[in-house]
């Protein structure tokens, strides 16, 4: 593909990325888009904003375009690059009442005709690739603004829904659980340096795998429900030290946006409240609880080689091909939930953080998280592949967390 060729993709693919963004805000009021429900999330206008702030900290910036906003956006949407600059406390974001909605879509629009401006006449591939990275980084945070909005909206007593529409595709039953034994032997984990993949997903290197089994689906709601019903949550035995900490402290009954009614369990959804049905992934769990289910079932939770080893990559897709389905219903490894390991984030061998405030990114975090793997039903088109590396601490719930079972091979 020559230059022009190339700077033309990528214009396309930046229009629907930041297009994209939009639409998942718009079903919201200005009053839904400024408030923050808890500190690991963030509202929805910072969001819209700080994807910007990428774009004009990292691209436009090196490359002598500067003005496009008040010296304070600097500070309000810088996330965590101490490199950069001084960054808002965090869990104060809902504070920011200003810049208003108006302002933040303004500014969006003058960074979108920088960069398109910026394509048009012409990019090096060191320009090209950190345009690219934005587009993955805004990706991600189309991700958290719908799991932020979730929780955030879940805290009104009206029950408030996200979106109106359907849900299409649920099926009527799941698959029988079952076990599919994998060979051991030295697998090739990571990412090669042929296609996009964040810094974390390499240098691709040889693992050792022992033989294992590993199941072919998720843990549903139904087979959950049973761990509860066996007093899952008030068996000791079950859980980690630190875990069984987080069920007294927080007073866990069940995953979260779960609520016993009159009728049976019911859980808060973007679609609203609606009573758990058996045959749908369990969503929302914690490590701590994706672990004590597993010691529960008589099984473990899969290291992140022997999931990347038994998965095959997801079906290619477009960049923005579709809208997130905002409902976990499929079977599939990819487009449900994520689903926990039990290996600890930390740097594959030969790993170094690229050079300057770009490099924090992702190896600044590789402590006291663990390492999820697939996709979830809001992460969008195009973002999954067998080698992405997500990562949380093990007590966050708010996610779009599930559970598959590996066990040995013997």
């Amino acid at each position: 593909m020559n230059g022009e060729m190339a700077a033309e993709e990528l214009s396309s693919d930046f229009q629907r990325v930041r297009a994209q963004t939009e639409a998942l805000a718009a079903p919201l009021s200005a009053e839904d888009q400024c408030v923050q429900s808890m500190p690991d999330a963030s509202p929805t206008k910072w969001h819209r904003a700080h994807s910007t702030w990428f774009f004009e900290t990292f691209v436009l910036a090196p490359a002598g375009i500067k003005g496009l906003s008040p010296a304070p956006f600097s500070v309000l949407f810088n996330s965590y690059y101490n490199a950069v600059g001084e960054q808002y406390h965090r869990p104060s974001r809902g504070l920011l009442t200003r810049p208003s909605n108006e302002e933040v879509t303004s500014y969006r629009q003058r960074v979108d005709a920088a960069v398109l401006e910026l394509l048009q006449s012409g990019v090096d591939d060191w320009v090209a690739a950190r345009i690219e990275l934005g587009l993955h980084h805004e990706q991600q945070h189309q991700e958290l603004l719908l799991t932020d909005i979730k929780h955030l909206l879940s805290r009104n007593p009206l029950d408030p829904a996200y979106t109106t529409t359907k849900p299409e595709g649920i099926p009527t039953s799941f698959p029988p659980m079952r076990w599919v034994r994998q060979s051991g032997g030295v697998v090739r984990i990571g990412c090669d340096s042929t296609r996009f993949h964040f810094d974390n997903e390499g240098p691709a290197h040889d693992v050792l795998v022992h033989s294992f089994q590993i199941t072919q689906r998720l843990v549903t709601n139904g087979e959950y429900l049973a761990f509860i019903e066996d007093g899952g949550y008030e068996r000791p035995e079950l859980w980690l030290s630190d875990g069984w900490q987080a069920v007294q402290a927080h007073r866990w009954l069940a995953p979260e946006y779960w609520r016993p009614d009159s009728d049976g369990w019911s859980a808060f959804t973007l679609h609203g409240r609606r009573p758990i049905v058996a045959d749908e992934p369990v969503v929302h769990v914690s490590y701590y609880e994706a672990d004590a289910y597993a010691r529960w079932a008589g099984a473990r939770l899969p290291t992140e080689h022997e999931w990347e080893a038994s998965t095959a990559e997801p079906e290619p897709a477009p960049m923005c091909g579709r809208p997130p389905s905002v409902h976990p219903s499929q079977p599939s490894l990819y487009g449900a939930a994520w689903q926990w390991t039990s290996s600890s984030y930390a740097a594959y061998p030969g790993y170094s953080p690229a050079p300057g405030a770009i490099g924090e990114y992702n190896g600044k975090f590789m402590c006291g998280q663990y390492v999820l793997r697939g996709s979830s039903c809001v992460t969008p088109a195009g973002h999954a592949r067998r080698s992405y590396r997500n990562f949380f601490p093990p007590h966050a719930r708010w996610q779009l967390s599930g559970i598959r079972l590996a066990r040995d091979a013997g």
